[in-house]
């Protein structure tokens, strides 16, 4: 009789092993193609902005010509020295006569009721001052009075006789968090209207020991100039005013900005702004 054949049993085997060596590979290629985590889950990166949103412009085009530049006319500290009214003194010393020409001083401002003509800015941008005007984004310059003055807060209302002004509302500062993107136009160094951008650093941050104020604190560049311009936020509102920067230096002309500004908030400019409204002539 015969003996069995068992060389056919090996090829089963070899072929079941090349088929799974070969499904294997087939596997590891498409699950290089899979995204990863359940299918409901977005694979793409999440956006903080939407694809309208990707530029401060439409913003700025709507906000900017509401702030303006704010020129004082002062009297220079030579002038105000009774020594130096005596032109033998100032000779002696080497004083130039220029020396008791008033100089000017810049800042800006930002209109907050374009019906009677109501423009916000610091104190101390118009404090001392013999004379002020207010350019607007259009290149007028008109000379502006005082209706409110509260070296307190450092806050002062001006009028200027225009009327339809273009005008920014007061938004509520309360509702601030650290974190919320702001835009700060005005006129830093005198340069005329610059736009720069930051976020709330802070917010009820007082500026020394003892400073029963209080400020939001912005990363947003604020320059000499910039004081009494707008910090806004991405609604269009105004949430503070800029008042003051820290800088490591004492010296003011070299003074610039290091990331840390300080803006009056919102909801005490409207205090101010009420006070300026109950004193304007009744129509």
């Amino acid at each position: 009789m015969a003996e069995p054949r068992t060389a056919p049993r090996g090829i089963p085997f070899l072929l079941v092993l090349l088929l799974l060596l070969l499904a294997a590979v087939i596997g590891g290629v498409i699950a290089r193609f899979l995204p990863v985590g359940s299918p409901t889950e977005d694979a793409s990166p999440r956006a903080l902005a939407g694809a309208g949103d990707d530029s401060l412009s439409p913003l700025v085009k709507k906000t900017a010509p509401a702030v303006v530049n704010i020129a004082t006319l002062q009297a220079s500290p030579a002038q105000q020295n009774p020594l130096l009214q005596d032109p033998f003194f100032r000779r002696y010393f080497g004083i130039p006569d220029a020396a008791l020409q008033p100089t000017m001083a810049a800042g800006s401002g930002v209109i907050v009721d374009g019906k009677n003509g109501l423009v916000i800015t610091n104190f101390h941008v118009v404090q001392n001052a013999q004379a002020v005007e207010v350019g607007l984004k259009d290149g007028r310059k008109l000379p502006a009075d005082p209706v409110v003055l509260e070296p307190d807060i450092d806050l002062a209302v001006l009028r200027i006789d225009a009327k339809n002004l273009p005008a920014l509302a007061l938004g509520d500062s309360s509702k601030l968090q650290v974190g919320d993107y702001v835009v700060a136009i005005g006129n830093p160094f005198g340069l005329g209207q610059t736009v720069t951008s930051g976020i709330i650093s802070a917010t009820d941050r007082p500026l020394g020991r003892g400073d029963s104020r209080r400020f939001l604190q912005t990363d947003a560049p604020i320059n000499p100039g910039n004081s009494g311009g707008a910090l806004i936020d991405l609604h269009g509102n105004v949430v503070g005013i800029n008042s003051a920067l820290f800088s490591p230096t004492q010296n003011e002309m070299a003074a610039g900005s290091v990331g840390i500004g300080f803006a009056i908030p919102s909801n005490d400019v409207k205090k101010i702004l009420a006070q300026a409204e109950r004193r304007l002539p009744a129509h």
